[in-house]
């Protein structure tokens, strides 16, 4: 017989937002369990490329309770910096986070939430949806692509220049991913960076800090009804942390427009021009990991599932989090997750002492 287990809240998904959920349910003093697909600490951190940098300072990018702590010589931490500290986080708070557990699907079960896993089944009086969108790459459909004899990769695979050292890359994307990974080839590689419009930096004196207020400005202003004022949009597109400041300023990041297809050896654009590649690496985003929650038929438009807050229309006992700004301000980012874990962890609470 498979184990079942019971608690007042599931949380799925052990990184930082679902770290940040049980923080503030322990708090409240309510039980919870956090499952985590992962074998060790660190969610997608652990998987990051050998020289991502942050966007902001370590005391900017922390969790409700615990300051990341500074690196010596190091402004922007890296991403092994970051596993370390949600590693401590864990351990800090004896948060109680099972791995590695394999969420299958979520259920109605009367009163309860079922969640089955590879290991068992967990009910709970709710459940926190965790899984980030790391785990759910993006591909376009561009033309030819699957004809183009070259290596091809996401974000998600890339680790080091020393992989495509003397190669002819393609480096496709705008956004803070595309640029730091095209910064990353721009000295021992034949590079072609290809944009769908000109890359836009915000200025090098704004971090993560101003961004995190930026998208609060915008979520506090569509809620009380006011003008959109498009957030962190309205500044830019990519943060100039050092090393993608250092290759911009030594003109190595000159951006090309968005081609038209790939062919067999390359990409071709609109006019018959070509640029031969030996890989192209696609940094074209993500889309949140919901399969888990397929069996209770919430998806809306785009496939998203219809949110207030943190918590899903048409299932109550449902909350979302860390998936973007539709679940909260920023709510991707360390720095942002904090105040929707918060409001998810009470609402919880309140419902629960009202007998929901």
């Amino acid at each position: 017989m498979r184990a079942a287990w019971h608690t007042q809240v599931v949380i799925v998904g052990g990184g930082q937002a679902g770290l940040a959920a049980g923080y503030h349910l322990r708090r409240l003093g309510l039980d919870c369990a956090i499952l985590d697909a992962e074998a060790e600490p660190g969610g997608a951190w652990r998987h990051a490329w050998d020289s991502l940098r942050l966007f902001s300072p370590a005391a900017y990018s922390s969790l409700p309770g615990r300051l990341m702590p500074v690196l010596e010589g190091q402004t922007y931490p890296d991403a092994r910096h970051v596993v370390g500290y949600l590693s401590e986080y864990e351990r800090r708070y004896d948060l109680p986070v099972h791995r590695p557990v394999r969420v299958t699907g979520v259920h109605r079960d009367g009163p309860f939430l079922r969640v089955e896993t590879d290991q068992g089944s967990w009910q709970g009086r709710a459940v926190i949806s965790a899984t980030g969108t790391w785990w759910r790459p993006f591909l376009p459909a561009v033309p030819g692509r699957p004809h183009f004899r070259g290596r091809q990769l996401h974000t998600v695979e890339y680790r080091s220049p020393a992989d495509f050292a003397g190669q002819r890359v393609v480096v496709v994307g705008g956004g803070n991913s595309g640029a730091q990974i095209a910064a990353d080839l721009a000295y021992g590689t034949d590079l072609t960076w290809v944009t769908q419009r000109p890359p836009r930096f915000l200025a090098d004196d704004i971090d993560g800090r101003a961004l995190f207020d930026a998208a609060t400005a915008r979520r506090r202003a569509l809620d009380e009804g006011g003008t959109d004022t498009a957030g962190v949009a309205s500044l830019g597109d990519i943060v100039a942390v050092p090393p993608v400041r250092e290759a911009r300023d030594a003109g190595l990041l000159k951006a090309s427009p968005m081609f038209v297809r790939l062919d067999r050896d390359g990409v071709v654009w609109a006019d018959g021009s070509r640029a031969p590649a030996d890989a192209v690496i696609w940094c074209t985003g993500f889309r949140p990991a919901l399969s888990h929650l397929g069996p209770l038929g919430l998806r809306g438009p785009g496939g998203r599932i219809p949110t207030v807050g943190t918590r899903a229309v048409d299932e109550p006992r449902l909350h979302l989090l860390g998936y973007g700004d539709w679940t909260g301000p920023a709510s991707a980012t360390l720095i942002g997750v904090g105040r929707p874990a918060r409001d998810a962890a009470r609402e919880i609470a309140d419902r629960l002492d009202n007998g929901g």
